[in-house]
């Protein structure tokens, strides 16, 4: 566990010297008066080793492209064990899926010119329950599993000059959206501290609960762990699909073959239910162009792959994978429903199992929603949380009331 994150003393050096980059636009200071961050009680204590923070604010495209390196030393630096917060995860998001209306806000703190933390941030405008409400929150939409500030060092001033920055432009936003933060994340522990300390409103609304397993041994140890019947099951279909040819899985890892073989799996993806729902990728443009798109700089960056089961000579079943700090997670799956009766992607994911055993890696993420199939593997998951941090704003006062004390208790006179 954590320990409770403390709100310090201001250092000598006082707030965080801000910058724009490339068109970001000039910040102001409107300070409010006394915060408990500008405590200047006794001696404040300095940022060990550091002589002073400063915040780069990233709004223009091409600077944050330039950021590739040191983006990803960040997050390397930082030991995230997943590769939805590298830089060419995030671009290829915004290339796929910004708007008009919608702008970079990214932080990148820097100590003696060394990048120490970087808060992928988007600005907005958003209808919140019928109110226009400007919102600065994570670029982050339902494509990306999880997300959160990458801090690569000194995580006390970083997150301090983070906050500051945000505080210090805080006539621009009503509300600070930190969303699909894991539950146990030390942003959202010191965040919710700041902004009660300085009394702002905060809420927070559960997210998913994404299951995973750790792999400890064998796939022989594992599958005997299992129940019985779910063994059974696994044989019986195994050898319905086993009748049409030999049963296999295809993994492609560089970028031509995955391109040629991307038709496919699209189609294996949208077949059935989310084809009609609109949630496959083909029934879309914004995601057909990021999961596109990520196929050139995924493999490029060695994480990205493409999963398919094998009966005889036809794919009828799929999942793209991403392998990446000796972990394999799952998403955007699917499978020919002509072969339901044989259970394509429980056997593509029995045999993903069995390859990561076979290779050593340490766990499987599922990532998305508890769902009754990921749980007949584990009983193991990873919590999310959204967090909301409401500005003193007239607007965000009623927007935190209408979401976290009306409108629930609404719900619960109705029920």
């Amino acid at each position: 566990m954590l320990a409770p994150a403390t709100i310090p003393a201001a250092d000598r050096q006082g707030p965080p010297r801000m910058r724009a980059v490339e068109g970001s636009g000039a910040l102001h200071d409107r300070r409010r008066g006394p915060s408990p961050l500008d405590d200047a009680r006794g001696d404040p204590e300095p940022v060990e080793g550091s002589r002073s923070a400063t915040v780069d604010l990233i709004s223009d495209y091409d600077a944050f492209v330039a950021l590739e390196g040191e983006w990803n030393d960040a997050v390397a630096h930082a030991r995230i064990p997943h590769p939805f917060l590298r830089h060419e995860w995030v671009r290829t998001w915004w290339d796929a899926f910004s708007a008009p209306a919608t702008r970079l806000y990214i932080q990148v703190v820097r100590i003696n010119g060394r990048v120490t933390a970087i808060a992928p941030f988007m600005r907005e405008t958003a209808t919140m329950y019928g109110i226009p409400a400007r919102r600065v929150r994570f670029i982050h939409n339902d494509h990306t599993p999880r997300t959160d500030v990458i801090v690569a060092s000194e995580a006390e001033a970083s997150y301090r000059a983070i906050w500051r920055a945000l505080r210090t432009d805080r006539e621009r936003w009503d509300v600070l959206l930190l969303s699909q933060l894991e539950r146990e994340s030390r942003t959202q522990q010191i965040v919710r501290e700041y902004a009660t300390a300085e009394h702002l409103h905060t809420g927070t609304w559960r997210s998913s609960d994404s299951p995973y397993l750790p792999i400890t041994g064998t796939w022989d140890a594992y599958l005997n762990s299992l129940p019985a019947k779910f063994r059974s099951n696994l044989r019986n279909r195994l050898a319905r699909l086993t009748k049409i040819g030999p049963v296999s899985c295809e993994m492609l890892t560089d970028r031509s073959s995955i391109e040629a073989a991307a038709e496919e799996a699209w189609r294996l993806e949208s077949s059935g239910w989310k084809r009609e729902a609109g949630t496959a990728i083909a029934s879309d443009p914004a995601v057909h162009r990021f999961y596109a798109s990520l196929i050139e700089r995924g493999t490029q960056a060695g994480w990205l792959q493409l999963l398919f089961l094998k009966a005889g000579d036809r794919r009828i079943a799929t999942s793209y994978g991403a392998c990446f700090d000796n972990r394999l997670f799952l998403f955007k799956t699917g499978y020919d429903p002509e072969f339901a009766t044989g259970a394509p992607f429980k056997i593509l994911t029995s045999l993903a199992i069995q390859d990561a055993c076979a290779r050593g890696l340490n766990e499987v993420d599922f990532l998305g929603d508890a769902e009754p199939w990921k749980l007949e593997w584990t009983s193991t998951s990873r919590g999310h949380d959204w967090l909301y941090v409401f500005s003193d704003t007239m607007r965000a006062r009623l927007l935190h009331s209408l979401k976290f004390q009306w409108l629930p208790e609404l719900k619960r006179w109705r029920s």
